[in-house]
Parts: structure tokens; C-alpha cells; sequence
């Protein structure tokens, strides 16, 4: 929905301060723990334990849409990056999300049950080296085009991941980020979008506000609210690719069992999802164009009775969503 790569949503009044939507990225980290099938993030950890038990020299992953991190310090805690060194290169177009990343990661390590130490990579550029007992990842900040970086550095990556990415990134420009994939290199999407939101308990205007909130996205360059379905028979079809897996990866949100509120930071990622949704009916409504179904006051009152709702802890939010993960033959396209 707003994958890190493709920015946030227009007009979102949260993502508009960069603190706040940092927040935002942290927050999430929770929701998408949960949503990430499990099954899919084994068969990543097998296939990059293959890799780099058949080269030389370390691991490479690139990820787009890295954001502030929290993948890489996900992959880590669930043992998918292999023991040994691993190159992890974090391309964002966002320079002010990436500013986030040292911090988190910072933080993250000094909280970490295991061991765990940050140092500046040594090189003079803006890189840090995770080190722990098995591991040592120097990670590699990036503020670029994921497709520009993907084609300077075309067929030298062993790992292609970009979670929340295809829905704002376009489907025509799968086949150049996949050049990045070294021959036998694997991709990895998952949380990709699939025409799936709703709110809980229901209310009259919720079909007629996802609707408009859908055709937003799809209006938007490269924005497609059905990209997990479009990127499945895509790779599916492809020559020069294999998939090898999919699943749902679907966000649930809501509150914590036995207790008042949502769980960690959850709370403030609901009222980010509002404000996202909020502004792009409001850019619908008020570009007009065919028949809207509400009006902008309607909205307003939705919007007003979803936002009571987190604060009394009663919204339940969800979404539609698919982990892919595949690998490249050949030259690595699709």
C-alpha cells in the first residue's frame, strides 16, 4: 500500500514529516512480522545457505524500498541471512527514510538478547557492519531509483528482496530490477498488495471508499491495487524464471487479546492508514470526473468515526496481500 521504494501516499499529511513516517516504517514492523509466511521465509533461508555455501567472497543481497531497515534486522533475528559475511546493499529513493536506517539499527542491536555490535564500515562511505556471534553484514545504504541501481549493477546480486514494492513500482519495470540478480539469484516480494481493504465493523461508505481508495491507487504512476495477482501470472509465465513459491501474507490489525489498546505501535500505524486513505478519496472526490458514489463531507465523518475507534481500541483493519519468491536463469531477466 505504500511500499518504501515508491513513497508515501500523496497528500498524507503524516508521511509529509519525516520523523512521522519514519514512525511509520517502525511501526509496521510488528503487523508485518505477523503477516509474513513463514514456509516462504524457509525456503529464502535455504536457498541463500546454498549460495553462499558455493562461492567465494560474501553473500550479496540487494533490497529496494529498504526504508529504515527493519528487514535487515528481521532476516538476522530469524537466522535467514547465512552464518559467514554478507554484503547488504539498502537502496530507497527516500534519502530522509534511509537517514533512519543507523538509528534503528543502533537501537535494535543495544536491545538485542544476543550479542550484537555496529561499527562504521571503515571505507568512508555511510555503510555499517552488523556483527554477531555467526554473522558479520555490512549494510550499504543507497538513495537511488531501485530500477536505475538495478541496471548499474546488473548480474551482482545473489539476493533480489523488495517487500511492499510492486504495487507502487509498476510491473513493466519488473524485468530490468531482476538484472540485478546474479544466474541462479533469488527474488523475493513479499507483502505485495493484492485489491484487498477493510475495516471493521463495517459502515455504509466502506465499499464506496475502497473503491475510490483502489482507483486512486491505480491512477497513480506505476500504482496497480492488484499487483500481487498481476506479478504471480507475470513470473508464473516468464521465460528465464522459475517461482518457486506463493502465499498470503495478509495484515491483521487489531486489538491486543486481554488487553486495552493495540499491541507495540500499532495504534499510530492505524492512524497513518486513515490519513493514507482519507487523502487519496479526497484527491478522487475532488478531481470528479465520473460519478462519486460519496461526498467529501461524507468522508469526513468516516473518517472521523474510524479515528474514534483506534483511540477506543475497536477497529479491526485488513488487508489482501502475497509473498512471491522466485529465482532467475540466464542472463537473470524475466
Amino acid at each position: 500500500m505504500t511500499g518504501t521504494d515508491g513513497g508515501p501516499a500523496d497528500g498524507d499529511a503524516l508521511a509529509a514529516d519525516d520523523a512521522a513516517f519514519r514512525r511509520y516504517l517502525l511501526a509496521k514492523r510488528t503487523v508485518d512480522d505477523r503477516a509474513l509466511d513463514r514456509r516462504l521465509v524457509g525456503t529464502l533461508r535455504e536457498r541463500l545457505a546454498d549460495r553462499a555455501a558455493a562461492r567465494d567472497g560474501p553473500l550479496r543481497v540487494l533490497e529496494v524500498g529498504a526504508g529504515v531497515g527493519t528487514m535487515i534486522a528481521r532476516l538476522i533475528d530469524w537466522e535467514v541471512l547465512p552464518p559467514g559475511e554478507t554484503r547488504y546493499v539498502a537502496v530507497d529513493r527516500d534519502p530522509d527514510a534511509l537517514a533512519g536506517l543507523g538509528p534503528f539499527l543502533r537501537e535494535w542491536a543495544a536491545e538485542r538478547d544476543a550479542p550484537t555490535s555496529i561499527d562504521d564500515g571503515g571505507s568512508g562511505d555511510d555503510a555499517l557492519v552488523v556483527e554477531t556471534d555467526e554473522r558479520t553484514v555490512r549494510v550499504e545504504p543507497v538513495a537511488a531509483d531501485a530500477v536505475a541501481h538495478a541496471e548499474a549493477q546488473a548480474g551482482e546480486s545473489d539476493a533480489l528482496i523488495g517487500m511492499a514494492l510492486l504495487d507502487v513500482l509498476g510491473l513493466d519495470r519488473l524485468d530490468p530490477l531482476l538484472d540485478a540478480l546474479a544466474p541462479g539469484g533469488t527474488y523475493y516480494f513479499p507483502i505485495t498488495f493484492d485489491g484487498g481493504t477493510r475495516f471493521r465493523p463495517a459502515r455504509p461508505d466502506d465499499r464506496a471508499i475502497e473503491d475510490l481508495y483502489h482507483r486512486h491507487m491505480d491512477e497513480k504512476p506505476g500504482g496497480n491495487s492488484r499487483a500481487g495477482g498481476a506479478a504471480l501470472a507475470r513470473l508464473r509465465e516468464a521465460d528465464g524464471s522459475d517461482l518457486l513459491g506463493v502465499a498470503g501474507s495478509d495484515w491483521v490489525v487489531r486489538p491486543a487479546d486481554g488487553e486495552a489498546g493495540y499491541p507495540s505501535d500499532e495504534a499510530f500505524f492505524l492512524r497513518h492508514i486513515l490519513d493514507t486513505v482519507e487523502a487519496a478519496v479526497g484527491e478522487v472526490i475532488a478531481d470528479g470526473g465520473d460519478p462519486i458514489p460519496i461526498s467529501a463531507a461524507d468522508l469526513d465523518a468516516w473518517h472521523d468515526i474510524r479515528r474514534g475507534q483506534v483511540d477506543s481500541g475497536t477497529l479491526v483493519y485488513l488487508t489482501h496481500q502475497l509473498d512471491l519468491i522466485g529465482r532467475v536463469d540466464g542472463d537473470g531477466g524475466v
